[in-house]
């Protein structure tokens, strides 16, 4: 059976939200959409995600939802991912770190996807290695879901793409967040897997990845503290749509996606409640 996956690209802020609100749902009807997959950890404010905007993704159409370094920069989500089988945080954090690595999504057709969630650990913080701990995983979540689909979270290009060969005709899709920049290289691999480098941003995409582009500019040329605000203008949702056979567990076809904002829907509001305490003055993207 064919099932189409759809990706979308690290969400930032509400301008990011807004544009998941807006067209997220005709798109699953345009392309025969069955699972969607979000990666949310930039959701809330430019960094993090809140409950409140957890159920705003999920009314608005996504599935699963996948986080990365962010994970736990709003403390209070940690209920969340201790209480609900539809987010991952990176499998290879610590056993004892609040939350699930791998997500599950019975589809209406019947197949069903397993998302697993993994971190790198070339130029980002201490994790265990995620080439042992998805090969850990993967038996057990082979005996769960038709098809799998892993969320490299990773900063360096030559991680993401050795990942990608990891993975080879053991999971059905591999694709990489974090960098906000999509990559061209989207590919189904010898063995079956479709693969993506990076899938991109949804956000505002006249910034500095989603932030405002003349405090950043400050930054790097004073080497001072200032906030990183988030962006508003040129909103975009960035993704993939996959084509996986359930039975054979290869993948069909992969597409990059780009969805520009409807104009009349520009909204220069930068953040609202559900945004909890913005992080002003953090420099870190």
């Amino acid at each position: 059976m064919k099932v189409n996956i759809l990706c979308i690209g690290d969400i930032v802020g509400r301008p990011g939200r807004r544009i998941i609100a807006d067209r997220l749902k005709a798109l699953v009807r345009e392309r025969d959409v069955d699972c969607v997959i979000a990666n949310a950890e930039n959701a809330a404010g430019g960094s993090g995600l809140t409950p409140q905007i957890y159920n705003k993704l999920l009314k608005y159409g996504v599935n699963l939802i996948t986080l990365g370094d962010h994970t736990y920069r709003k403390r209070e989500i940690i209920k969340t991912l201790e209480t609900e089988d539809n987010i991952v945080r990176p499998a290879n954090l610590s056993q004892h770190a609040a939350g699930k690595g791998v997500a599950l999504y019975k589809t209406a057709k019947g197949p069903t996807v397993a998302v697993v969630a993994l971190i790198g650990r070339l130029y980002m913080k201490g994790a265990d290695c995620p080439y042992n701990a998805i090969d850990r995983i993967l038996p057990q979540v082979e005996q769960q879901a038709d098809i799998i689909v892993v969320d490299f979270h990773a900063e360096a290009t030559s991680e993401k793409i050795a990942m990608g060969y990891h993975l080879d005709g053991r999971a059905s899709l591999c694709f990489g967040t974090h960098t906000h920049v999509v990559t061209a290289d989207e590919k189904i691999l010898s063995k079956g897997t479709a693969y993506i480098t990076d899938i991109g941003m949804t956000g505002a995409h006249d910034s500095v990845l989603g932030r405002s582009v003349e405090n950043v500019l400050k930054s790097f040329r004073t080497q001072m503290p200032f906030p990183f605000e988030i962006a508003t203008g040129d909103v975009k949702m960035s993704a993939i749509l996959a084509t996986i056979d359930s039975n054979t567990k290869r993948a069909e076809h992969i597409e990059r996606i780009r969805i520009d904002a409807e104009a009349e829907a520009e909204d220069k509001t930068i953040y609202d409640s559900d945004d909890g305490r913005p992080e002003y003055l953090n420099n870190n993207f």
